[in-house]
């Protein structure tokens, strides 16, 4: 159930923010960062009443979830509409700025899809050869404890993440891991979650950390300027990512409460 994945996302995602927030506060006072005392901040309630119109973008994707409406998929797709339409209004961008949004959003999209077209592919021919039951079967037989097998897992995923992007390494790996998973009877839905916090953080870990090209170029400096800073952040997700294998719970309880899970 994607309802279900996506509710038992919320509290790993929660303790994943606080993970980056944390150190990042710690070496921003520490070595000064961007200290801007002089300035003011501006009046609540102005700043309030202009941000109203974004606060209410999380409003309508959980209620619509919560009320069935859309799936998390469709949510996204109401959520850039409900961006357009208030970006319109506030006059934050005009109609030539959306067409140069969406052609660059078409060529991104592209690239992925590509990439997407070529993982399935494998995918297709690895089940329909018989090969990911095969291999399954040969890290099965290499040991039976469920523990052990996470971990050789995880660091596979995080290997792969650090190298490829996240909708590639689901398409690539879960032909292979799903039948893993049924026969050390892993909750489906907490493998997932384990999933998404591992690649999210080998999409930051060098040598390639994909994540960190983005954040280079909003910041204006070269890649290696980050590679000192940002293994405090890979080891404080390491912590979330061990927290949630060690309490499977921390991911379950909010998709039980809600009924998606049994």
């Amino acid at each position: 159930d994607l309802r279900a994945l996506f509710a038992a996302g919320l509290v790993p995602g929660i303790l994943a923010g606080c993970a980056i927030m944390l150190p990042a506060l710690w070496l921003s006072r520490k070595h000064g960062f961007e200290v801007y005392s002089s300035q003011t901040r501006p009046p609540f309630w102005r700043a309030f009443w202009e941000a109203l119109p974004g606060l209410f973008a999380p409003v309508i994707i959980l209620g619509g979830l919560r009320s069935g409406l859309f799936t998390p998929t469709e949510a996204a797709a109401v959520a850039a509409v409900y961006g357009i339409v208030i970006g319109l209004f506030s006059r934050a961008f005009n109609l030539r700025a959306i067409f140069e949004i969406f052609a660059d959003a078409a060529e991104t999209t592209a690239v992925i899809m590509i990439i997407i077209a070529l993982a399935g592919l494998f995918a297709f021919a690895g089940s329909t050869l018989g090969a990911f039951d095969q291999a399954a079967n040969a890290i099965l037989a290499f040991t039976q404890d469920p523990l052990v097998v996470l971990c050789l897992v995880m660091v596979l995923i995080l290997f792969l993440g650090m190298l490829l992007d996240g909708p590639s390494i689901f398409l690539i790996t879960l032909p292979l891991l799903y039948p893993v998973a049924l026969k050390l009877n892993w909750d489906l839905t907490w493998f997932g979650v384990l999933m998404a916090v591992n690649i999210a953080i080998g999409q930051i870990t060098p040598p390639v950390a994909v994540n960190l090209f983005v954040t280079s170029k909003v910041a204006g400096i070269p890649i290696e300027a980050t590679a000192r800073w940002v293994m405090w952040f890979v080891f404080s997700l390491a912590v979330v990512l061990v927290l949630l294998i060690a309490f499977p719970e921390l991911s379950l309880w909010l998709p039980r409460y809600l009924g998606y899970l049994n």
